[in-house]
C-alpha cells in the first residue's frame, strides 16, 4: 500500500504574456513537465536559484497561483483520509479549497510582511485559522493556543505579543508568527517556502525542531523550498533540483550529497562553503544566470553555463533518465549514449 501524501504528475505551468486589445494571449511555462511524490513521515527538499519555478510549484499546490495563470497539463492529488483529492481541479477560491487550505496543507510563505494582514491582530489570524477549521471551540480557548504557538516559537512575551499587530513584530518575529499560523491546525502537508529567512541559528534550529517534531508525530508530509544545501542534507530524506521550471536531478538525498550527477547540482554543491576552506580561497560559483522565461535554450535549458556542454546539448532537450535511485535530465546519461556522440564541446 503506498503511503503517498501529495504527487505532482507531469506537471506544467503557463503565466500570462502582456498582450495588447483584441490580440490572443500567450503564455510563458513556468514549471514544465514536474513530478515527484512525498510520503507520509517524509521530507522534500526543492532546491534551485532563484526564479527556477520552486515557488509557483508550491503555490500550485495550495491553489494560490496568479489570476489568469493556468496548470496548462498534469495533475496533483492529494491523498487524505481515504481520498483522492485532484487539488488541479479545485476551484481555487471555492468551498473545497479553503477547508484543505490551512488544515489539510498549509504553508509557511516566504515574506512574512506581505503574507501577515496588517489590519488584523497576529493572534486574531491564528485564531481566525483555529475556529475555521474547528480546531478550537471558543474564542477563548484558539486564543490560548496562539499564546502557546507564539510560545514555541520562541517569541517572548506572547501573552502580551498575541494582542499585537504584525507592524509591532520585527521581520524575524513575524517570520515566527507565520510559521506558528501554519503549524497550528497540525497539517498533514506542510510546505515550507525559504522558512528561516532573516532567523538566528538558535530560533532556526528550533524551528526544525518542531517541524520534524510535526512529522514525526502527526506523519506529515513535507516540502521544503530553500537555498541552504546544508538544511537540506540535515531535513531532508528526498530532494529534487529544479532549474528554469525544470525537473534536473530527484533521488534520496544521500545519493545527490554523495553522487551528484548532473552538472547543475555539481555546481550548487561546489558552493557551498566548508570548514577547512582556505580564507583567501574564492567561493565556487556558477557562471552566468538562470535565462529569462521568454528566452529558453532550445535544447538542454542548462547547456548556456554548462562546462560540459556538447552541440547535442544545445540543439535537444534531454529526457530525464534513471541511474539507479537517482533522475536525471543530461545527455551524459543517455540510455543511447547520447553526451558527446559528435565529439564536439
Amino acid at each position: 500500500m503506498s503511503n503517498i501524501c501529495i504527487e505532482a504528475q507531469n506537471l506544467k505551468i503557463q503565466f500570462p504574456l502582456k498582450h495588447k486589445m483584441f490580440q490572443e494571449r500567450k503564455y510563458l511555462k513556468a514549471v514544465d513537465g514536474v513530478s515527484f511524490a512525498i510520503e507520509q513521515g517524509t521530507t522534500m527538499g526543492l532546491v534551485g536559484e532563484s526564479g527556477c519555478g520552486k515557488s509557483v510549484t508550491a503555490n500550485s499546490i495550495m491553489g494560490l497561483l496568479p489570476d489568469l495563470s493556468r496548470i496548462e497539463k498534469g495533475e496533483i492529488h492529494f491523498f487524505h483520509n481515504g481520498r483522492d483529492i485532484r487539488i488541479d481541479q479545485l476551484k481555487r477560491k471555492g468551498k473545497e479549497m479553503r477547508q484543505i487550505r490551512g488544515d489539510g496543507i498549509s504553508m509557511i510563505f516566504q515574506d512574512p510582511m506581505t503574507a501577515l494582514n496588517p489590519v488584523f491582530t497576529v493572534g486574531y489570524q491564528i485564531n481566525e485559522s483555529l475556529l475555521y477549521h474547528d480546531r478550537a471551540k471558543t474564542k477563548s480557548e484558539a486564543k490560548q493556543k496562539a499564546i502557546r504557538l507564539l510560545k514555541d516559537m520562541g517569541i517572548p512575551l506572547p501573552e502580551k505579543r498575541v494582542d499585537e499587530y504584525p507592524y509591532q513584530f520585527s521581520g524575524g518575529m513575524c517570520q515566527r508568527a507565520m510559521i506558528a499560523m501554519a503549524m497550528s491546525c497540525q497539517p498533514k502537508v506542510l510546505i515550507a517556502d525559504e522558512p528561516t529567512t532573516a532567523l538566528d541559528v538558535t530560533i532556526q534550529a528550533q524551528i526544525f525542531e518542531l517541524m520534524q517534531d510535526l512529522k514525526n508525530n502527526n506523519d506529515a508530509a513535507i516540502l521544503l523550498i530553500t537555498h541552504d544545501m546544508g538544511v537540506v542534507a540535515e531535513m531532508a530524506d528526498d530532494v529534487m533540483v529544479m532549474y528554469a521550471g525544470k525537473e534536473m536531478e530527484y533521488g534520496d538525498v544521500k545519493s545527490i550529497f554523495k553522487h551528484p550527477l548532473h552538472p547543475y547540482t555539481q555546481g550548487l554543491l561546489k558552493s557551498i562553503p566548508r570548514l577547512d576552506q582556505d580564507s583567501s580561497e574564492r567561493l565556487f560559483n556558477i557562471p552566468g544566470s538562470v535565462p529569462d522565461l521568454s528566452e529558453m535554450p532550445k535544447g538542454c535549458r542548462f547547456c548556456t553555463r554548462c562546462t560540459e556542454a556538447c552541440s547535442k546539448c544545445f540543439d535537444q532537450e534531454p529526457g530525464l533518465y534513471e541511474i539507479g535511485e537517482q533522475k536525471v535530465r543530461c545527455w551524459k546519461y543517455a540510455p543511447e549514449g547520447g553526451f558527446g556522440n559528435d565529439g564536439q564541446k
